[in-house]
């Protein structure tokens, strides 16, 4: 709740707040501004008064929830066209690490019709879930943000999970931001990295700020519950999957008829995707050092000889050498695969947050103080037109290629 107070006394009908206010709400009567049922308390107005006549006092909410009535860690599974994705099984191994931190259970949250609701909670379960809560709804066949969120929020308003986490995909990111603002709780974005704080127990949450130049690390507010995030795919390692796993199937109703959704599904039309770095196990990228889109040949020759995809730094694609959907790292994509040579890429902290968890990390650079030589397994000193190529023929001699 707000209210704005007019100190009569201290009004010297100037009029400055009269065209301030982008609603109309002020006006002016026997020479004293008079604010109305319009106001939506901006506090423009307050910032023009010359005299300090106006104030604006905000009540701050009152919150009563007892946290202690929340518990255990919750992954929605995501799934589309009748696979599920990734993300929910790198999620369900790192909410493994969290739940045992706490001490409570693994769980996941899964939506979808009866053809395919029973077969993803038995994968779910196989990597770790031990308990799935389950609404089987024609409605919920594909994604559709308003039965999804009801879903949602009507699970978590029931069972009171301590934490909720969501891949930061198309899906996810819609999904989870709608979660969060209904049920009132916070939600950080993009998560790169996710532990347990040893003394509150509260979820640490790190994220790449301010235009990634620096990591940041954060804490939702103590009086707010779920503690919710998106995570980026390829972020965590996938767990092992056990198919001998038991784990609990607990459905419950949607409580959401069709003329209740505001959206409506047409067709399908999925693009043709003309990389795939998400899957590729071995990627060889090229940055500002190739030099222009000719300098990508040899970063090409070489990820045909070991059937690798062709990955590149912001810089590349910002200059047009390459297109986007070839982009690794923050504003990109996040990839985890084998192996990840870097062509002339410095390795900015932004380029680190999309490839870093790859297994093995090739550096090749003509600087050797660059920051990509700090993460690289192996780095070679050296100019990338002389080092790529000496590197094709060789592994196309030992492959036999």
């Amino acid at each position: 709740m707000a209210t704005l107070l007019i100190d009569k006394d201290a009004c010297t009908g100037c009029e400055s707040c009269v065209p301030a206010c982008p609603f109309g709400a002020l006006t002016m009567k026997e020479g004293i501004a008079v604010v109305d049922e319009k106001c939506t308390f901006c506090g423009a107005c307050v910032d023009v008064c010359p005299v300090t006549a106006i104030t604006l006092e905000k009540e701050e909410k009152a919150v009563t929830i007892d946290i202690t009535a929340y518990k255990d860690v919750w992954i929605f599974i995501e799934h589309e066209f009748g696979k599920v994705g990734s993300v929910s099984f790198e999620l369900l191994g790192e909410g493994r690490k969290l739940a045992d931190a706490i001490g409570c259970k693994l769980c996941g949250m899964l939506f979808g019709d009866k053809e395919n609701v029973e077969k993803f909670a038995k994968e779910a379960i196989a990597y770790g879930a031990e308990k799935v809560y389950v609404m089987e709804s024609p409605l919920l066949k594909e994604y559709r943000t308003d039965p999804y969120a009801k879903a949602a929020i009507d699970l978590i308003r029931k069972y009171k999970p301590e934490i909720v986490l969501f891949g930061a995909t198309t899906q996810g990111r819609d999904f989870a931001g709608t979660v969060a603002t209904t049920i009132e709780a916070g939600l950080t974005a993009d998560c790169t990295g996710l532990d347990i704080d040893p003394e509150t127990k509260y979820l640490k949450q790190t994220r790449p700020a301010f235009g990634g130049n620096i990591m940041a690390t954060i804490l939702d507010y103590p009086n707010y519950r779920p503690q919710m995030s998106t995570v980026r795919p390829k972020v965590f390692a996938m767990p092992q999957r056990d198919d001998s796993r038991k784990g609990e199937i607990i459905q419950e109703a949607l409580q959401m008829t069709e003329d209740q959704v505001r959206t409506k599904i047409i067709e399908f039309i999925k693009g043709a995707e003309t990389v795939n770095l998400a899957d590729a196990e071995i990627i060889v990228s090229g940055g500002r050092g190739v030099g222009g889109p000719e300098g990508f040949k040899p970063v090409r020759e070489l990820a045909e000889v070991l059937g690798a995809a062709v990955g590149s730094s912001r810089a590349a694609v910002d200059s047009g050498w390459i297109p986007y959907e070839h982009q690794v790292g923050q504003t990109g994509r996040t990839v985890r695969p084998k192996i990840y040579i870097a062509c002339g890429i410095s390795g900015s902290i932004q380029h680190q947050a999309g490839m870093k968890t790859s297994d093995i990390i090739v550096a090749i650079n003509k600087d050797a103080e660059a920051p990509i030589f700090k993460i690289a397994t192996y780095g070679i000193v050296g100019d990338l037109f002389t080092v790529v190529p000496m590197l094709k023929d060789e592994f196309k001699k030992r492959l036999g290629r």
